[in-house]
């Protein structure tokens, strides 16, 4: 049986190349299990990312378990946390959140004032998401980079974001804004 305990999830680097094309497979299947979309990504771009240390990936010893990615976007004052999965026989263990929480932390280090934000359809992403700090927003409050946009062509529901001008899909977006962590304090008195 499969433990969180043996995977290790660390920033990847130019020895986890070799994973790419399952990365990319593992994406398509769980597109298709879910009937929504997750973005491929080419080739090129997942390695793009591991050289420059701006990917999680999970492993179980030589295994393949999972994998995330960040890239910036807007000058880097957005950065978005995206490509989240997790290989089907390593769900249910908190792989998924011990990898986003990885990559929450490597966006916190590499863009320390920068909003983070994602797109998803998953309920347990959505959760974690939560647990990070980030909340629901509309999509007028992430990037509007163009480049960041066309990422979600290769999207099975992309037609549905095209016919609402960029304003609704069947994603939901989620923002974390570090100028919230000041917002908020309990022991505070005027």
């Amino acid at each position: 049986m499969k433990q969180l305990e043996d995977i290790v999830v660390t920033v990847a680097n130019e020895t986890h190349l070799k994973y790419t094309a399952e990365i990319n497979d593992t994406i398509d299947m769980a597109s298709k299990e879910r009937g929504t979309g997750i973005a491929r990504r080419t080739d090129e771009y997942i390695n793009k990312k591991m050289l420059e240390g701006k990917a999680i990936i999970a492993l179980d010893g030589d295994h393949f378990a999972g994998f995330c990615y960040i890239e910036s976007w807007g000058h880097d004052n957005f950065v978005a946390n995206s490509g989240l999965i997790v290989r089907k026989e390593y769900r249910g263990l908190g792989l998924a959140k011990a990898i986003k929480y990885k990559a929450f932390e490597l966006s916190r280090n590499k863009f320390p004032g920068a909003k983070i934000f994602g797109l998803t359809t998953g309920l347990a992403v959505m959760k974690i998401n939560h647990e990070l700090g980030y909340r629901p927003v509309t999509f007028s409050e992430l990037t509007d980079d163009d480049a960041f946009w066309k990422g979600c062509k290769s999207c099975v529901n992309y037609d549905i974001l095209q016919r609402t001008n960029r304003t609704k899909c069947l994603c939901t977006g989620m923002l974390f804004d570090p100028a919230w962590e000041s917002e908020f304090q309990p022991n505070k008195k005027s």
